[in-house]
């Protein structure tokens, strides 16, 4: 049988799960919303035999609460007869929860009245699913949008090779919950301070050539080379899927874009890489 990329949306209820599986979805991916767990074996194995189909992303979550318990040893069955699974646990902060299901005015499938006691019972519930996560994604900060992309940025390339995705981002507007390893250049010469610079991004040239031609940025830059091309490797013997790699400076305009663009241009080389900037447009 042919191999087939199959990810698992699981986590709060309003954490995203629906957002992500739509997201995999408009990428080609063949999706179930929450899928009965006594099924999964069964559907993985009908994929499998479905020659037109590779890949597959569904949804298990809280509202089949009584299959939760046999998530483990169905988890371990499937992993032992050499199937690979990928399991993405999505979850925010109870205040934004609380805000998401009163915008939506929906109810919380184990919360009645209470809507509170309904996350901290769910968040019991899923700790089986939630251990066995192959990522967790902070979705508190990300706009409906803004995690459509994150989504779509990891698995547009599909496969299990270490898939890097670059993401400049501004330290004033906070650290991106995803991010594997954070570099901080607010050390670098910032352009922000030259008057007919201020207004452009580290996309454009003259920025650029500004922000990677002084002699800190080609040290960095040879430096953390030096690190990535150390680490990949062994991040993908670990079984790692992919890997976000933050470079930050003060607003996230200039310096961390024009390095983040560089970085990824030295990595692109026969892997698979992606560059986002987060707040290049604040």
């Amino acid at each position: 049988m042919k191999d087939l990329h199959t990810i698992i949306f699981t986590g709060t209820s309003g954490g995203g799960k629906t957002t992500a599986l739509r997201a995999v979805e408009d990428l080609g991916f063949y999706c179930v919303d929450n899928l009965p767990l006594p099924l999964l074996s069964d559907f993985i194995e009908t994929m499998k035999e479905e020659p037109t189909i590779d890949r597959a992303a569904l949804v298990v979550d809280s509202r089949l609460r009584n299959y939760i318990e046999g998530y483990a040893l169905a988890y371990l069955a499937l992993t032992s007869s050499g199937n690979v699974l990928e399991v993405v646990y999505l979850d925010a902060g109870d205040d934004v929860l609380v805000r998401r299901f009163s915008q939506t005015r929906r109810r919380h499938p184990l919360g009645g009245d209470d809507l509170r006691a309904g996350l901290l019972e769910e968040r019991k519930l899923l700790a089986p699913l939630r251990a066995q996560a192959s990522t967790c994604i902070d979705t508190s900060d990300l706009t409906v949008h803004d995690l459509k992309r994150l989504i779509q940025d990891r698995y547009r390339i599909v496969g299990f090779d270490l898939v890097v995705s670059l993401l400049s981002f501004g330290f004033r507007y906070g650290l991106p919950s995803h991010a594997d390893l954070v570099f901080d250049v607010r050390f670098l010469p910032n352009p922000f301070f030259i008057d007919e610079m201020r207004h452009q991004t580290g996309r454009q040239q003259t920025v650029s050539d500004y922000v990677l031609g002084s002699d800190e940025a080609r040290q960095f830059l040879e430096h953390t080379q030096t690190l990535l091309t150390f680490l990949l490797p062994r991040y993908e013997a670990e079984g790692k899927v992919y890997l976000t790699v933050a470079v930050g400076c003060t607003g996230g305009r200039h310096r961390s874009v024009a390095i983040a663009e560089e970085l990824a241009r030295r990595l692109g080389n026969g892997r698979p890489v992606t560059v986002r900037h987060r707040d290049i447009e604040r």
